[in-house]
């Protein structure tokens, strides 16, 4: 009879070692990206992350981190956020790469590894530019007669955006519309000439351009050597 009262309770602890609490926690399954897609170009700078949810065998509740780098191996993060959602959305800044990537973990501290990473570009601070206005002649007047075979260009020249850096490329020919470039990024608004023929008439453009790109074609002027 002893015998047998040490086998049940043999058993019962056999029994209350294999239950519930010897089961394996394991980790979540891995996320999966889904927006903003990848390699995605030119988007707001409020971005609205998401993911597919992960499954949990135990069914523990999940918890998402996202982080967001500038490179993608994430030694630069600039954002790590928490969400119990399968999304998220972050502000971020303007006209930058970023690579972004999930992880789950459960309540029991069992962690999916990453997921893989995706990259996006925020659009940039959008840059007004307005072109120069038309160079306006000064001197030679228009068709005037220049005695001797050296003159001085000059002319004006405006710009709206009035922190702009301006510069000229000049040409002068005897045929119209004069191609001869006899001035490159010349910064000032005059040019001297030195190398006229007599009784010839001379034909001479100016193009005015600022340091955004920006580019105006002046109209073509004459004038006569004696």
């Amino acid at each position: 009879m002893k015998k047998i009262i040490n086998s049940v309770v043999i058993s019962l602890l056999v029994l209350s070692c294999t239950g519930e609490d010897s089961v394996q926690n394991t980790a979540p399954t891995v996320p999966t990206l889904v927006a903003p897609i990848n390699n995605k170009l030119c988007i707001d700078n409020t971005v609205s992350f998401e993911w597919n949810a992960s499954t949990d065998a135990q069914k523990d509740p999940i918890i998402y981190q996202l982080q967001i780098a500038t490179d993608n191996q994430f030694t630069q993060i600039v954002k790590t956020d928490e969400s119990s959602l399968p999304a998220q959305t972050v502000t971020l800044n303007k006209g930058v790469a970023y690579y972004w990537r999930v992880k789950a973990t459960d309540t029991n501290n069992a962690s999916s590894n990453y997921s893989s990473s995706y990259s996006f570009y925020t659009e940039a601070v959008a840059v007004t530019n307005h072109l120069p206005f038309m160079p306006q002649l000064t001197l030679p007047e228009l068709n005037a007669n220049i005695n001797g075979t050296t003159v001085s260009l000059v002319w004006t020249a405006t710009d709206v955006d009035t922190n702009d850096a301006l510069t000229y490329d000049i040409y002068l020919g005897t045929v119209y519309p004069p191609t001869t470039k006899v001035g490159s990024a010349v910064t000032n608004t005059s040019l001297a000439i030195n190398t006229l023929q007599p009784a010839t008439i001379y034909y001479w453009k100016v193009v005015v351009k600022d340091n955004k790109g920006g580019e105006t074609i002046g109209q073509v002027w004459s004038f006569r050597t004696n």
